[in-house]
């Protein structure tokens, strides 16, 4: 089988590009502007990078879309400071960009799984959310928060009539705050556009005030990179059972606040020796949304994935408890 990975240095890409070639006998063509977090499969003989921006290789994608069997479309903005700063440009890349890989799928009869985000529901009433029945509930057109939200349901969307109208064989996966290597760098953490667990690292690190936005009560379903991936095999591993299916890929007992995230934290900092002390050091500070992201922020108050359905129909389940996530990220933060 081959695969066509399209933003593999990212976050995901380069994580689900290591796991198939240690796990498969599949072979990768991949796509990114850079491939830093690809060196350990640079020079692997399933494996071949193309570097450029995917807008301007429009053409190549084409051809490399005829000549795999499953397409991966994981280019995209996935971090809220741009899609406050950069509304357009989230548009652009995770709705227009995708949406022409998602014609070439169709044309060429290929099949395509494509990254929603446990984001597309939005502030559904719904404390536990069902990829088939829970409502998509977003704020209002001000709040610049919801573009991704609504870019990502949009393709879902349009996806899903491919697949009713034109037969497009295809799985949507949403990712409920997956952690790891390589989620963020400390240069994003020193802009403040890093994602929770890179920028309260940092700030301690850095002797910075630890911000909890409006208090830090906001609660998310942490899951560790690894097992993500291995939902990800699954899905490309098993057509069937995956076929014109949502799935959620999250960890429910792993959910927890903000404020205790960065009680997991300093308690984990605590326990190495390079960092022990600045973690013992670290102050908290709350702020409200709009001192913190500017006024077109956004948010939702809890997210707790269903993942009744990825284990009924592929037999996944999420091993990784948030403390070892946690340590196994923070390690790779301070030690890389």
């Amino acid at each position: 089988m081959k695969l066509l990975i399209l933003g593999a240095n990212g976050f995901i890409g380069s994580h689900l590009c290591e796991a198939v070639l240690e796990k498969t006998d599949w072979t990768v063509v991949a796509h990114d502007l850079a491939g830093g977090n690809l060196k350990t499969c640079l020079g692997r003989d399933r494996f071949f990078l193309r570097q450029g921006d995917a807008f301007d290789d429009l053409a190549w994608i084409e051809e490399q879309v005829a000549a795999c069997d499953v397409v991966l479309p994981l280019v995209g903005v996935a971090k809220p400071s741009y899609y406050l700063s950069r509304p357009l440009w989230t548009f652009e890349l995770d709705f227009e960009l995708n949406l022409k890989i998602v014609r070439f799928c169709v044309a060429q009869g290929k099949r395509v799984i494509f990254p929603s985000t446990s984001e597309v529901y939005g502030m559904s009433a719904d404390r536990i959310l069902y990829e088939d029945s829970s409502p998509l509930t977003v704020g209002p057109i001000g709040k610049m928060r919801w573009i991704y939200s609504c870019a990502k349901q949009m393709m879902d969307r349009v996806i899903a009539a491919y697949g009713q109208e034109e037969g497009l064989r295809y799985t949507l996966f949403r990712p409920f705050n997956w952690i790891g290597p390589r989620l963020d760098s400390f240069d994003d953490a020193r802009e403040r556009r890093a994602r929770s667990v890179t920028q309260f690292v940092f700030d301690i690190l850095e002797g910075r005030p630890v911000t909890l936005v409006n208090g830090g009560g906001q609660r998310r379903s942490f899951t560790w990179i690894g097992d993500g991936i291995e939902a990800l095999l699954a899905i490309v591993a098993d057509e069937e059972g995956a076929d014109g299916q949502i799935f959620n890929i999250g960890n429910p007992a792993n959910n927890r606040s903000i404020s205790e995230l960065v009680d997991h934290l300093v308690a984990i900092l605590e326990t190495f020796p390079e960092t022990a002390e600045r973690a013992r050091q670290a102050q908290i500070v709350v702020q409200s949304a709009e001192t913190y992201y500017g006024n077109g922020y956004d948010d939702m108050q809890d997210r707790v994935p269903s993942i009744e359905k990825i284990e009924r129909r592929l037999g996944w389940q999420p091993k990784t408890t948030l403390d070892e996530a946690l340590r196994r990220t923070v390690e790779a933060l301070i030690r890389p």
